[in-house]
């Protein structure tokens, strides 16, 4: 399998929604609630967005 360096957008799009993810579990910032256990699927969407943008080439 062949693997690539994301481009810089999609490592700072992955790591703002990671920062948020962080921000409201530590309870810096009052975000609703929306979902149960919000900021774990902050954190999973994430890790999938940079996933993403290191299998897929150009991306």
């Amino acid at each position: 399998m062949r693997l690539n360096p994301p481009t810089i957008l999609i490592f700072l799009i992955s790591l703002v929604i990671a920062a948020v993810a962080m921000v409201t579990k530590l309870g810096f910032v009052h975000m609703p609630r929306y979902l149960p256990h919000q900021e774990y699927w902050l954190a999973i969407t994430a890790y999938l967005i940079l996933m993403t943008g290191v299998i897929v080439r150009g991306l």
